[in-house]
């Protein structure tokens, strides 16, 4: 699903809001948890998942063009962890 895509799909669910506040409102909220993560918080969101931040360490990497070594640095990288209730439904209501 694309962002305009749930866009839409909100329209049709609160039909008496505008196209424009229900953006805005998507807009906030994916902010909202960019600014979470990047000060290094958490983003909960029950029967959801969780997004939080992992450290990676830096290590010796391979360019697949010429196979030569390349050092890659430390780095933070986004993580979601799907909550029970959203597991569920992906696997048809059965637990894995």
């Amino acid at each position: 699903m694309l962002r305009s895509e749930l866009v839409n799909r909100l329209q049709e669910e609160m039909a008496p809001l505008k196209a424009a506040e229900i953006e805005h409102a998507v807009d906030v909220v994916l902010e909202e948890i960019s600014l979470a993560l990047a000060s290094g918080g958490r983003v909960e969101l029950r029967g959801f998942g969780a997004f939080s931040v992992r450290k990676r360490d830096a290590r010796t990497g391979r360019n697949p063009r010429t196979g030569a070594a390349v050092k890659v640095a430390a780095k933070k990288v986004p993580f979601f962890k799907p909550g029970k209730e959203l597991r569920l439904k992906v696997n048809g209501g059965e637990e894995p």
